[in-house]
């Protein structure tokens, strides 16, 4: 036999086991028949976070995104900032309607920077957290990306592979059931 025309090696893939449906507690058929409930609903309570440091591009993304998604029935809920996915967020459910954005401060207005300050002028709907004066900004935006994420049915979130704090929080989110949408920038 010439090297050419000898027989290749076959592989043996076992065929019974293919129909079988494994079996899920009740719990999980739960959990997912509430994420299909929730991506059929024509109006929910979207929660958009996500990275401080984005390009104008990312920017305009993602205030075209919730922009639209508010113009579809949704509530956005986010937090402030005043660079980045929140402001971006923020900037695109006002363009729609203030009334379908809900903002929740890691503490109080008065210590965000003028500038947030100035973008909030005119929402209706802030939350603010003055029990976390003292804590470090870090500490009281990780309980506030909790808080977010609680009050959503959905989360979009916009973030880098080492972003660990936004990693913890999609975490979050995926453990309590809820539906989510990652976009990684880098």
């Amino acid at each position: 036999m010439q090297e050419n025309e000898r027989q290749q090696p076959s592989i043996v893939v076992p065929m019974d086991d293919l129909d079988k449906v494994e079996q899920k507690d009740g719990d999980d058929v739960d959990a997912l028949a509430q994420e299909l409930a929730t991506i059929r609903q024509s109006a929910k309570r979207i929660a958009i976070i996500g990275s401080r440091n984005l390009t104008i591009t990312h920017q305009q993304i993602i205030e075209t995104l919730t922009t639209s998604l508010v113009m579809q029935g949704n509530t956005i809920i986010t937090s402030g900032g005043s660079s980045g996915t929140n402001a971006a967020a923020i900037r695109g459910a006002l363009k729609a309607n203030p009334e379908k954005l809900k903002i929740i401060l890691p503490q109080t207005i008065g210590q965000q920077p003028s500038d947030v300050q100035d973008q909030l002028i005119g929402v209706p709907n802030i939350v603010e957290h003055p029990d976390r004066a003292m804590m470090t900004l870090a500490d009281a935006s990780r309980i506030c990306n909790r808080e977010i994420i609680s009050e959503c049915q959905q989360l979009i979130c916009f973030l880098s592979h080492s972003s660990n704090t936004l990693h913890k929080a999609v975490e979050f989110a995926e453990e309590s059931h809820k539906v989510v949408t990652v976009f990684y920038l880098d």
